[in-house]
């Protein structure tokens, strides 16, 4: 059969993150128009558009005999790659006179939306659950030590300014989060079911963000940042009926960080006498009560004066 000028060929790519089938108009538009629709294999797009009325052939390049104008090619999904390697091969047929192609374009048929990787990592945790030995004995209690060294691993690049590092440490950091809510999920063999999952951290972090912002997204008014911390407060003191001040400081905390949020809790109800520097620890709450005075964080300013000594 002789082959006929290719005057448009289309390649269509779509994210595995968005349902098949919620394709953009443009997408749409090339599908609709295209005189042949093929595909390199069978999967949930192309079985979508079939459903839609669009006839659909699964071929391979190397078999192909007529293709014509304006055909579309469904990459697999998520495969960018692939799509640019078609393109490739496409232009290297057509400069060997094989196929005297027109123009190649690539299509994108659906987008991942702001943090759809996240998904990814949640995806990839629930399977490490499952089949690996080391993640399924894993508790809340056996990962005390991990999310503890990876918050301070964060501390360290914020204080270095390393923003790559930044990156890659949040990522631990973040892993720890999602590792945390998979036990959960998938409680070791005996343990009783927590109840929770991400889905439900997620849900609860956004509730507790819409309900403690009603300047963003209700009808609060707070037009300056201490007016929107003093809201977020009365909000959070209504919320958790607690019976002192101090409830929910954790004493765990290191003691220049405990030290500065106790203070920090004592003085909305009035002022913290300074200490008169008769003992040690009398001079650090002092350094501490001088530090909040001038907005500084005791913690971070002790740590970076420490990690300049470090050859």
């Amino acid at each position: 059969m002789p082959r006929r000028r290719v005057e448009r060929v289309r390649i269509l790519v779509t994210s595995p993150r968005v349902a098949p089938g919620l394709l953009t108009l443009e997408g749409w538009d090339a599908l609709r128009a295209a005189s042949l629709v093929l595909a390199p294999e069978e999967d949930p797009t192309v079985e979508a558009v079939r459903a839609a009325g669009i006839d659909v052939r699964v071929e391979t390049l190397d078999g192909l005999t007529d293709a014509g104008a304006d055909t579309v090619w469904i990459a697999p999904s998520g495969d960018v790659e692939w799509a640019h390697t078609l393109a490739d091969s496409l232009l290297d047929r057509s400069a060997n006179g094989a196929d005297p192609a027109g123009e190649i374009e690539i299509v994108f048929g659906s987008y991942d939306l702001p943090g759809a990787r996240l998904l990814d990592l949640v995806a990839v945790m629930d399977q490490l659950r499952v089949e690996c030995p080391w993640t399924r004995e894993q508790t809340h209690a056996s990962l005390q030590q991990y999310l503890l060294e990876e918050s301070y691993e964060v501390l360290d690049a914020l204080d270095r300014g390393d923003t790559d590092e930044l990156r890659e440490e949040l990522g631990d950091l973040l892993m720890q989060v999602v590792f945390h809510a998979a036990v959960a999920a998938r409680p070791v063999d005996g343990a009783d079911e927590d109840g929770w999952d991400i889905d439900d951290v997620a849900a609860g972090i956004v509730e507790k963000l819409v309900r403690r912002n009603p300047h963003v997204f209700g009808d609060g008014d707070a037009a300056t940042a201490d007016e929107v911390d003093a809201a977020w407060q009365r909000l959070k003191a209504t919320e958790k009926q607690r019976t002192s001040v101090l409830d929910g400081v954790p004493p765990t905390l290191p003691a220049l960080a405990y030290a500065d949020k106790v203070v920090g809790r004592l003085q909305r109800d009035g002022d913290v006498p300074v200490p008169d520097g008769g003992t040690l620890g009398e001079r650090l709450l002092a350094l501490v009560l001088e530090a909040r005075a001038t907005g500084e964080d005791p913690e971070a300013a002790l740590r970076r004066t420490v990690n300049a000594l470090v050859p």
